[in-house]
């Protein structure tokens, strides 16, 4: 179904909800909704109301496999919106593993009687290969910040972000079906919010690693335009760079980030010919044809979002935010004080690898800074209070997260209103159910996550100090949402950028306040003594 004015809308709704033997939109059950494509029935509570599962769009299969995505085909019974749609189609990871390719679901909540309040859609991070909007529930978000939140899933990996010239059409070039699918998603916002108590003009968009960096795409892309008023961007910043190796070697394509045209076409055909569609002129319906599971066998590549060309993303995010052509909204943006940590921490848990030696620490750091490994170590030695992986940790989350949250900030200062943080809670909860490292995870990458939803394979914050810190996280990002300024009563300043770039709101459990953020992460070292 097309785009449809208000009056249209409402007659849709109104005539689907007759047509099914319903009250109009006015009736006292509050768990049902009418979308413009039809009646939805969720679950309700003293508090909050939950709707799960709902299409924002036709599912992408058979002919529509990479295709920018279609409407979603209207429906006179009321749906089901209790439990959630399938996840994205993707391969075994924290998710699980999932071969629908019908997935293309938003979830819903929003206080008990909300009525034009703000809307924060949240991409869900994964590094554009796993994940799922329902892994984020948000009743604490949405009644504590008096917003209405929206979780969204998005074609991920080979479906996502295949970039092949046989699928080139949309909104011009392939590779971007992900990123279309979230703005599809953006579009179904804005033509449904009202019914779920939200404001249509009072948008946020907001998401972690790949999920920031799918903000940033956003913030870049022409067509999305208009479609959010506020972004926040967690724990990627759209600067960043030199993403490291296995060995240390900053990486020339690192998994993840976006792909320039000419990289991911070259991957697309490789692709290709491996599922046995070598031809060009035919590639199309060769692929459109593979088994699901034949597909996603493709996994020895990292997907992600394609820049250059035209198509959805002509500029690299990255470029876009650095010389000022991005959506001129406020944007609230940060890292965690020990992002990298995970990776260590994984290698131990996960692939069963020994912790990280003084040597072989040496040897990283040569592989990533060169002749200046000397410095690196002196800079970031070996202690007894420090072991070889926190070192290392700490030389990668200094010299590529935060030195790019410096360079981001400073960018956005001169241009929009902006708000920088270090979530810093060196005690945060583990993942639960999964062995700890050999080294304190600290403020490790994700690990803020839980402080604002109900996050699956997490416990939550804790302590009382640590529950106090949620409701601070959740006040910020509420009242951002509501207003474009962090800051209100009850809560420590949060200074904008422009007054000092150099500064970054720490977030932790012992108190909330600007600090240093260059001085801490070494920017004045790292903004010159990296390779590039």
């Amino acid at each position: 179904m097309r785009s449809l004015g208000r009056r249209a809308g409402f007659a849709l709704a109104l005539s689907v909800g007759l047509l099914a033997g319903l009250a109009p939109p006015a009736a006292a059950d509050p768990a049902l909704v009418l979308t413009g494509s039809g009646p939805v029935r969720g679950t309700v509570t003293r508090d909050y109301r939950e709707f799960n599962g709902i299409p924002y769009a036709a599912p992408p299969v058979g002919d529509l496999r990479w295709r920018a995505p279609r409407p979603a085909r209207p429906w006179t019974a009321p749906r089901d919106a209790t439990k959630p749609g399938a996840n994205c189609a993707q391969n075994a990871g924290f998710s699980g593993e999932s071969l629908a390719e019908d997935c293309l679901f938003v979830n819903v909540t929003a206080p008990r009687r909300a009525r034009n309040r703000p809307v924060m859609v949240w991409f869900h991070g994964g590094g554009f290969q796993n994940g799922a909007g329902a892994e984020y529930r948000a009743t604490e978000l949405a009644t504590r910040g008096d917003v209405v939140v929206v979780t969204v899933n998005y074609r991920l990996g080979i479906f996502g972000f295949l970039a092949h010239p046989a699928f080139d059409a949309g909104q011009g070039l392939s590779g971007n079906f992900g990123l279309e699918d979230q703005q599809a998603a953006l579009r179904w916002v804005r033509r449904n919010a009202a019914a779920f108590g939200g404001d249509a003009g009072n948008v946020t968009i907001f998401g972690e690693s790949s999920g920031g960096r799918s903000v940033c795409a956003q913030l870049a892309a022409p067509a999305a335009a208009g479609l959010f008023q506020r972004a926040i961007v967690q724990s990627e910043p759209c600067t960043m760079l030199n993403w490291p190796e296995a060995d240390g070697k900053p990486s020339t394509d690192p998994p993840g980030f976006p792909k320039p045209r000419a990289s991911a076409e070259q991957q697309g055909q490789a692709v290709a010919t491996a599922l046995g569609c070598p031809d060009p002129a035919t590639a199309a319906v060769c692929l459109r044809g593979k088994d699901t599971a034949a597909v996603l066998k493709q996994a020895s590549y990292w997907y992600a979002p394609v820049f250059g060309g035209g198509g959805v993303l002509p500029l690299d995010p990255a470029e876009a935010v650095a010389t000022g052509r991005f959506a001129k909204v406020p944007v609230l943006h940060g890292i965690n004080r020990d992002e990298f940590r995970i990776g260590p921490a994984f290698d131990e848990v996960l692939a069963g690898k020994k912790p990280i030696t003084p040597d072989e620490y040496r040897s990283l750091a040569r592989n990533f800074a060169g002749d200046r490994v000397d410095e690196v170590l002196a800079r970031y030695p070996v202690t007894a209070g420090r072991s070889a992986s926190e070192a290392w940790s700490a030389v990668v989350t200094d010299a590529t997260f935060a030195r790019a949250a410096t360079e981001m900030n400073h960018a956005l200062a001169r241009q929009v209103p902006a708000y920088a943080y270090e979530f810093a809670d060196e005690q945060a909860p583990w993942l639960s159910g999964m062995a700890k490292p050999s080294f304190p995870p600290g403020a490790y990458h994700l690990a803020e996550l839980q402080y604002l939803f109900a996050v699956t394979g997490f416990d939550g914050p804790g302590t009382a100090a640590q529950k106090r810190l949620a409701e601070q996280l959740i006040r910020y990002w509420a009242r951002f949402a509501h207003t474009g300024n962090p800051n209100g009563p009850g809560s420590p300043f949060w200074p904008r950028a422009d007054q000092n770039p150099g500064l970054a709101q720490v977030l932790a459990p012992d108190g909330v306040r600007p600090e240093s953020f260059t001085e801490r992460h070494q920017y004045g070292y790292w903004r010159t003594g990296i390779p590039q």
